[in-house]
């Protein structure tokens, strides 16, 4: 019974469980962001190799 009442009482997992969803929402977020920041790199590192490949002297 004393557990029970403990477990009820304390905030000990209540707090785990926000860091947690907060950790994996701040890594979601991250790979999003490089996902979107690697594709965008590409297309614009091939713009730059189409323009020097058909720039003439």
């Amino acid at each position: 019974m004393k557990q029970l009442k403990n477990f009820l009482v304390l905030e000990d997992g209540a707090v785990t469980v926000d860091w947690v969803v907060l950790v994996a929402l701040v890594v979601g977020f991250v790979i999003v962001t490089f996902t979107n920041i690697m594709d965008a790199s590409e297309i614009f590192a091939g713009h730059i190799a189409t323009y020097l490949t058909n720039w003439t002297f």
